[in-house]
């Protein structure tokens, strides 16, 4: 079975990794697995109910290990209100299939967290994706149970701040690889880089469950 170490990224051709990519575009190749959602910079004008009976539908696909990229964004995309409805009905799905979620958030936390209680209980787990808030914030997530996953941006008081046990470590779209990013957050943490890989790898497991085995 296919081990993840990077729980986010949009290369397609990344291995060891969950790619995140919209229902449109899932082509599916064997031994990868994905993720499916829209982004919430996607104008909700241009999803129809069509799109999200897609969503709903791919999602049921073998290779498919967690909802997402969805959440929130203060700073760009439709009113949080808007966000805040397709968030909704990105979680409930999850919950439907027992998924995990992977998230994006932007200075919109208690919003995401609001959504999130009012949608449990839950099967699966809340991936918060690039984090780079500060350990205030890190703790209030973690405090309502999510994962913390570090691209090569991050807060270093959060990361130290965040128990092995929650760790990820992602390359969403930036041109460092996994080992590169593991690098960085070995450092910070005063460990060695495999320690580190093995750590994310353990909890990538834990999130995703491989609920549909890779094919």
């Amino acid at each position: 079975m296919t081990s993840v170490t990077d729980i986010h990224t949009h290369r397609l051709q990344a291995s060891h990794a969950l790619i995140a990519v919209e229902p449109g575009q899932f082509r599916p190749e064997p031994g990868r697995c994905y993720a499916v959602g829209f982004h919430p910079w996607t104008p909700e004008a241009a999803l129809t109910e069509a799109h999200y009976r897609l969503l709903a539908a791919t999602a049921l696909h073998p290779q498919v290990m967690a909802v997402g990229e969805t959440g929130l964004d203060s700073l760009r995309g439709d009113p949080l209100t808007v966000q805040q409805r397709r968030f909704t009905r990105h979680v409930r799905l999850a919950g439907e299939l027992g998924l995990p979620v992977v998230a994006h958030c932007v200075r919109a936390w208690q919003q995401l967290l609001q959504v999130w209680r009012d949608t449990a209980p839950h099967a699966g787990a809340l991936v918060v994706h690039g984090f780079r808030g500060n350990e205030r914030v890190a703790r209030t997530l973690l405090a309502a149970g999510c994962y913390l996953s570090y691209g090569r941006h991050f807060n270093a008081l959060a990361l130290q701040a965040t128990p092995p046990d929650r760790l990820l470590a992602e390359t969403d779209d930036a041109p460092e690889d996994i080992d590169q990013v593991l690098a960085l957050i070995a450092d910070t943490l005063h460990q060695p880089a495999e320690q580190v890989r093995r750590r994310v790898t353990q909890n990538a497991a834990a999130v995703l469950r491989f609920t549909h085995p890779p094919q």
